[in-house]
């Protein structure tokens, strides 16, 4: 995710920090301030908050675990103001896997709420309804327990992108399909979001925000299943332009920006004596133009990530590579001869032609 700083790696997997984290702990302080609140109290509710997002990651590693059991790598878990995001190579759409991966998170909120609760020393809940709204050295383990379960509970809630949409749409998927359960979850999902937006603007700011990431998140999930759906059953022979536009190594960005501007063609192949070497896109030149003179080598700008798929691969596993590795381009190839390439732009139309098709058809 851009605009997120790495902290390090746990098996493997990149925990990052998005720089939006920072906006909560500024927040906290700010509304701390206009309040009067003590310094003190400050410190212990800093304190809460980054303990909180420590079972933030616990939570996210939960669902990696999981998702590890059943082949799915996890490659990073990102830390936003309103929770986590664990970034998979691809979703389960097996419901069984779906099930176990989604309710993870959760047990291991539910596992560190059994953990600390011997700590808080608390024996019924008439003494958790007296706990002292300020977060303190002596309540500090009994707010954390209290945070995690709330977590656990939230999380649930049947809205994408939240655990408990997943749930929802693997309960659905036993008798609906992947594809019209995703649909029905991604609706709710929606509505659901809507609602949280309304009584934000009411309540509490924090809500719309949440309310904003539900219904952007279920939208995005719909239209990624759904897509992937619609590719499913062709392969790439059914999309590849077989008339490669390249560019050589040793051109100036000035011919390339002559190339893009004299044809329909967004993503070029770099060759070197005819041979493929990297690839170059219409951002890759506008940002050179921006940066440097129109006379550096397109060798200087150019992306040298190749990646090959042969003419009979599946189309969805086509766009789901492109998708993980953010590439423009894949070039296709059988028998070690270079048979055309596969871009974002024609995949797109592809995409399109292919929904109008079904529509018409109905």
């Amino acid at each position: 995710m851009k605009y997120s700083l790495r902290l390090g790696r746990i098996s493997g997997i990149k925990i990052e920090i998005h720089w939006t984290f920072l906006i909560l702990i500024a927040w906290v302080i700010f509304t701390s301030l206009r309040t009067n609140t003590e310094s003190q109290q400050i410190m212990w509710s800093v304190l809460l908050i980054l303990a909180v997002f420590v079972c933030v990651i616990l939570h996210e590693l939960g669902h990696a675990l999981a998702a590890k059991k059943f082949n799915i790598k996890t490659t990073s878990i990102t830390l936003l103001p309103i929770g986590g995001l664990a970034q998979m190579e691809q979703i389960p759409e097996k419901p069984k896997e779906e099930l176990v991966i989604a309710f993870a998170g959760p047990a291991v909120n539910l596992v560190i709420v059994a953990l600390l609760y011997p700590m808080t020393g608390i024996s019924s809940s008439s003494e958790l309804q007296e706990l002292n709204s300020k977060i303190e050295s002596g309540n500090f383990i009994t707010v954390l327990m209290i945070v995690n379960f709330w977590l656990a509970i939230f999380n649930l809630i049947p809205a994408f992108p939240m655990d408990g949409g997943r749930v929802f749409r693997a309960l659905l998927s036993f008798k609906l399909g992947h594809v019209r359960a995703t649909q029905i979850a991604a609706s709710v999902g929606q509505v659901l979001g809507i609602f949280f937006i309304f009584f934000g603007f009411f309540y509490n700011p924090f809500l719309t925000f949440i309310g904003i990431f539900i219904y952007l998140g279920a939208g995005s999930e719909s239209v990624y299943t759904q897509t992937r759906s619609m590719l499913q059953g062709f392969t790439v022979k059914d999309v590849v332009m077989h008339e490669v536009p390249c560019i050589d190594k040793n051109a100036s960005l000035k011919e390339a920006v002559y190339q893009l501007l004299n044809s329909q063609n967004k993503n070029f192949v770099v060759t070197d004596a005819g041979k493929p070497v990297g690839t170059l896109n219409r951002d890759q030149i506008i940002k050179a133009l921006h940066e440097q003179n129109d006379k550096i080598l397109v060798d200087q700008i150019k992306d040298n990530a190749l990646t090959y798929f042969p003419t009979e691969a599946p189309l969805d596993k086509i766009w789901r590579e492109m998708q993980k590795r953010k590439q423009h381009v894949i070039l296709v190839a059988d028998n070690g001869k270079l048979e055309g390439i596969v871009d974002d732009e024609n995949l797109a139309e592809f995409i399109l032609i292919h929904s109008s098709t079904q529509g018409s058809a109905r």
